[in-house]
């Protein structure tokens, strides 16, 4: 250790008397709100502040109250929970999780968790079991078109992850959850090996996961850590998924493969791409529930890895490919233009597309809410859409323009959406 010169004491001392300013601690207090989504007190965040209201067709308006430990940035354990309740359907949901750093050597995490809640499933590919994950598809406050294919779900986790090399993960998770529909317009019922109907599925699974990610960088030595290179690296996902069968009246046993790529690319002068790869596959007969619907978004945000002009289970599958394309310009175009050039706008395109198939047993065994067989479209001839938008507006708004490329003869389509986003970049 070596004593610290006069400036550098000098400059603590100037810290320590900044953060007793009234004016730079509403400042500090209002950029971590907008940066975490959390408001600090001493021991306990509230939020995430973005998610207290919300709306769909099932709990109308959705209030959302939850919040999170935090004594600093290295705590060695950290519980969170949530409470939320629908004025329309009159229920009351709630969350509970938690996870414990037991060793700081290879980083072994112990982690829990249980929810009873109303979720848009298949809102993502790659399934995740975050107990708590913000879906925006079912909580945001405006959509487009019904949202009402909604499901109830009661789900418990218990997972063991260690990092036995640096940004190598390695994850086993077992889950238990139930699934039924929240709505009555919309139907998860199934003919079971007899040929009756059954509107519930129970479902034990074990999940195996490797996330190698090379490169990133973070800070801290707690059960959280904070990456500070966000966006620089590559990430690769590798998951495999066993159906248990009769484990805690488990219904279904079949076996699930999952990969996701994603790279980040600087294109010479051209500014910065990101693209994603995902493959899945599942092996197999299961129901609607356990299937891989295409992951549309009829909120009016930008939701990176989502098809922006698919309804919710306008496609479904149990064998998929996507590719997922944004480039941001960097001002490269709007820089050239003297009356634009001072706004320091940003250009955005994008493309997306996925080709998938549905197996006739996996299609047959679903049953409509009139109790009648009902079928579902899988895009085998690789369904794609375009975007183009403005990014930095502001310095915090990016507003993108979406269009559908094909399958524009499907009933009640949306050719045309606009959605945006916002962040900070410095």
């Amino acid at each position: 250790m070596e004593a610290l010169s006069k400036d550098e004491k000098g400059v603590y001392k100037m810290l320590d008397t900044l953060i007793t300013v009234p004016r730079f601690k509403n400042l500090y207090t209002l950029g971590a709100l907008i940066a975490s989504g959390y408001y600090e007190f001493k021991g306990f965040d509230a939020g995430p502040v973005f998610s207290v209201l919300g709306y769909n067709d099932v709990e109308g308006l959705r209030l959302r109250l939850g919040g999170r430990t935090y004594f600093g940035q290295n705590d060695l354990w950290r519980m969170e929970g949530f409470g939320a309740f629908g004025f329309k359907d009159q229920k009351f949901k709630y969350g509970l999780s938690g996870k414990v750093l037991v060793s700081k050597k290879n980083r072994k995490i112990l982690f829990a968790g249980h929810r009873k809640d109303i979720e848009q499933t298949g809102a993502s590919l790659t399934n995740s079991k975050d107990v708590l994950g913000r879906n925006r598809a079912s909580s945001g406050l405006i959509t487009v078109g019904a949202n009402d294919r909604l499901t109830s779900i009661e789900l418990t986790t218990l997972g063991y992850q260690m990092e036995p090399v640096k940004n190598f993960t390695f994850r086993v998770l077992g889950s238990h959850r139930t699934l039924k529909s929240a709505s009555e317009t919309f139907s998860l019922s199934y003919y079971d090996q007899n040929g009756d109907i059954k509107s519930t599925i129970k479902q034990s699974e074990l999940e195996l996961g490797i996330n190698y990610t090379p490169g990133r960088k973070t800070s801290g030595y707690g059960v959280e850590r904070r990456v500070i290179n966000g966006g620089d690296f590559p990430s690769f996902f590798l998951g495999y998924t066993f159906g248990l069968e009769d484990v805690l009246q488990s219904d279904f046993d079949y076996h699930r493969i999952q990969a996701l790529y994603t790279q980040p690319w600087n294109v010479g002068g051209l500014g910065r791409l990101y693209t994603t790869i995902e493959l899945g596959r599942i092996f197999g007969t299961v129901p609607l529930g356990l299937l891989s619907p295409i992951p549309g978004n009829q909120t009016l945000w930008s939701i990176y890895n989502t098809f922006t002009q698919l309804d919710y289970y306008e496609f479904v599958s149990d064998t998929y490919a996507s590719f997922h394309l944004k480039h941001n310009f960097g001002g490269r175009l709007f820089g050239r233009v003297p009356w634009l050039r001072e706004l320091n706008l940003r250009e955005l395109v994008g493309f997306r597309a996925v080709w998938g198939q549905l197996s006739e047993p996996n299609n047959s065994i679903n049953v409509g809410i009139d109790n009648l067989p009902i079928r579902y479209q899988s895009p085998e001839d690789i369904y794609w859409e375009w975007s183009a938008g403005v990014g930095n507006i502001f310095k915090i708004l990016a507003i993108e323009f979406n269009y559908r490329g094909n399958y524009l003869n499907n009933p009640g389509i949306r050719k045309i959406g606009v959605t945006g986003s916002l962040s900070f970049s410095f």
